[in-house]
């Protein structure tokens, strides 16, 4: 089902008041397609909310679609954008990359964002998160906090530069710590990533960095159940518990589909592929646990701001 929000909906719930006029640029309407759901409250509700904020600063009449997860069916629901208007359409994945890449040459006036991909068209944009620092200061966390030396990351694959940088960071904080790296092989996999989770902790692992935004909520549930900590992943999940998640390492997807539609509405978007990091604060640490002392707090803020103004982490 698309589910459209217009003027009406806009005005009583978003703006507050109607009568404004849609000010004058290049977006008509905009699009959002999500492999799974936004209602997961982790990656699919970041694009979600980054789409209402669209609708409510460049005040356009936008639409989504959940289960895009193939290319024929991301096909269609191009095709029913295009006959509503749209000319602006997020993937809110890695996989649209490839989709639009196909479909992009048949819809010239549509400009197609992907995520963490490789956008090949004039039309084609992808916008790529480096991961590297975020895992980093995420890893510097853990090995601080760890009472047993020894930490964990459940990734979803091999390729996700917040891995490598995870393993940095605990060694730049503690070289004695043993980081273990298991692979889910998926995104939403949550049986194998719990299981993966169960036996780290059966080996005296105490800090766990599930870095896969379809599983870490359920991992987050049950470290807490064992007493043990977390880093959260995507989103600040301090809300999961504060005595639990040390911090999060956040990607304000939300913040950045702001930036990035009103680049195209003044058509400075470029194609090709993109890439932010903590200088464009699009990239943060979240909130921390009460259990961080604030000494160690103040010493890796300071290395985050000195990381943004040289692009140097600590060694």
């Amino acid at each position: 089902m698309i589910y459209r929000f217009g003027m009406i909906l806009l005005c009583l719930f978003l703006l507050g008041a109607c009568g404004e006029t849609k000010p004058a640029g290049k977006i008509k309407k905009v699009g959002l397609l999500v492999p799974e759901t936004v209602n997961d409250q982790v990656w699919g509700t970041k694009g979600f909310n980054g789409l209402l904020k669209i609708q409510k600063n460049i005040n356009v009449d936008v639409f989504y679609k959940e289960g895009m997860n193939s290319e024929a069916i991301a096909r269609r629901a191009v095709e029913e954008f295009d006959q509503k208007g749209v000319n602006l359409i997020f993937g809110h994945g890695s996989e649209y990359a490839e989709y639009f890449n196909d479909i992009s040459s048949e819809y010239p006036n549509i400009h197609f964002i992907s995520f963490n991909g490789d956008a090949k068209n004039k039309n084609t944009t992808s916008l790529n998160f480096k991961g590297h620092a975020m895992g980093f200061f995420g890893g510097m966390v853990a090995a601080h906090m760890s009472k047993t030396q020894n930490v964990g990351v459940i990734a979803a694959y091999e390729w996700q530069p917040e891995i490598e940088g995870f393993y940095q960071g605990a060694m730049a904080e503690n070289k004695n710590t043993n980081v273990s790296i298991e692979y889910v092989g998926n995104w939403d996999d949550e049986i194998k990533a719990v299981q993966l989770a169960n036996d780290m902790m059966d080996k005296g692992i105490d800090v766990i960095y599930p870095a896969g935004d379809g599983y870490n909520v359920p991992v987050i549930e049950r470290v807490k159940e064992r007493g043990l900590y977390v880093i959260g992943y995507v989103s600040d999940q301090s809300d999961l518990g504060e005595s639990t998640v040390l911090t999060s390492t956040v990607q304000q997807v939300d913040l950045l589909y702001e930036i990035v539609a009103g680049q195209y509405n003044k058509g400075l978007l470029k194609s090709g592929n993109l890439s932010y990091d903590f200088q464009d604060n699009v990239i943060s640490l979240g909130k921390y646990s009460p259990n961080v002392n604030k000494e160690f707090i103040q010493k890796i803020n300071k290395q985050i701001d000195i990381y943004k103004e040289t692009g140097k982490l600590p060694k």
